[in-house]
């Protein structure tokens, strides 16, 4: 398959969808029609969700269940709790409906979950408040000479300067640890360029689909998106080494199509928490009344074809869990268990 540029495909994806939108739009709703806008937002989802099939979810059901509640006199904050709860049953966190006077947003794919993480554990007890930091990234080394990153929000771009300074400092590790707990994900293209100096060969980072019409399972062939190596006349890259990505429940989107390509390198562990998903590529659109609406549109595959949306486990062996009670005391058993993982393999 030939090698994807990811930012065309997610623009005809864009326009493609944009077109289908506006499509809706020519039926003029009113503004005030508290049917008219449910009946959109609804359709609207029926038409460009792309995770109906794989969640088993009932649409057409969803409609009967929750199109009753609407009458022609509802008001709109009670029409915003309708339409906010008839979204949660898709139980995606790229889903939200968004107003001026509030943002609807599902929890549960975290909040149902231990967090097996603090930040102040690590900061104080294994960086001694004595750490470097720059792109949003946190960095040291540790004792036993292992490598140490906290990357917190794939929100945070990475500069190519910045991180060939974060690889020179730590370029003499035994090996490293890439901690992206609660990093709820952010730009994809900063997980190429971090990906980029951990490869020495173009690998997969698995496939994305875009919806071609309004049926379920209208959808194009995958597109295959590849990651290249960093010039290393150039880049200083980090290869040949073990690296451990410690993750949570907490890692959704960018953070999840992180460690779904990580996984698929040989010298790299996961470790940690199965993540929280987020495999599908998000889209915006409008309902008549202005309120925004964001869910998933264009579904996306880990390297070795198998769905992202519902998480991505540890590495065999690797799942770690973090109580409350051991993170209070300074403990972190998920970092240290990756630095004894690292210090074994030597």
């Amino acid at each position: 398959m030939n090698k994807l540029n990811i930012l065309p495909i997610i623009a005809s994806f864009l326009l493609l969808t944009g077109i289908a939108v506006s499509c809706v739009d020519e039926d003029r709703i009113p503004v005030s029609d508290p049917v008219g806008n449910f009946d959109m937002l609804w359709r609207t989802i029926d038409n460009h969700y792309c995770f109906f099939r794989e969640k088993g979810i009932d649409w057409d059901s969803v409609y009967m269940k929750y199109r009753p509640l609407v009458k022609d006199d509802t008001q709109y904050l009670e029409l915003f709790s309708i339409c906010a709860a008839m979204l949660d049953e898709l139980k995606d966190g790229h889903v939200n409906l968004i107003s001026s006077f509030n943002t609807s947003y599902y929890r549960k794919w975290w909040s149902d979950y231990p967090q097996d993480f603090r930040l102040r554990t690590i900061q104080e007890n294994y960086l001694d408040f004595n750490y470097l930091s720059t792109s949003g990234i946190s960095y040291k080394m540790l004792p036993d000479t292992i490598g140490y990153m906290y990357y917190p929000s794939f929100a945070y771009d990475i500069g190519n300067l910045n991180l060939d300074y974060i690889l020179a400092i730590l370029y003499q590790s035994k090996g490293l640890i890439i901690d992206i707990r609660d990093n709820g994900g952010g730009n994809l293209t900063n997980i190429k360029t971090l990906v980029s100096r951990l490869i020495d060969h173009k690998v997969s980072g698995g496939s994305i689909r875009h919806k071609t019409g309004p049926g379920h399972d209208d959808f194009s062939e995958p597109y295959e998106i590849f990651y290249e190596p960093c010039d290393t006349n150039q880049r200083i890259a980090y290869l040949n080494k073990p690296v451990a990505v410690l993750t949570n429940r907490s890692c959704f989107s960018a953070a999840n199509d992180f460690v779904s390509v990580m996984k698929s390198l040989p010298n790299v562990s996961i470790i940690g928490a199965r993540t929280g998903g987020g495999g599908g590529l998000p889209f915006n659109s409008e309902m008549p009344i202005g309120w925004g609406v964001r869910f998933s549109a264009s579904p996306m595959t880990s390297p070795g074809g198998g769905i992202t949306e519902f998480g991505i486990d540890p590495s065999p062996g690797c799942e770690v869990h973090a109580p409350d009670s051991l993170l209070i005391q300074g403990i972190d058993p998920i970092l240290d268990f990756a630095i004894a993982k690292i210090l074994n393999e030597l």
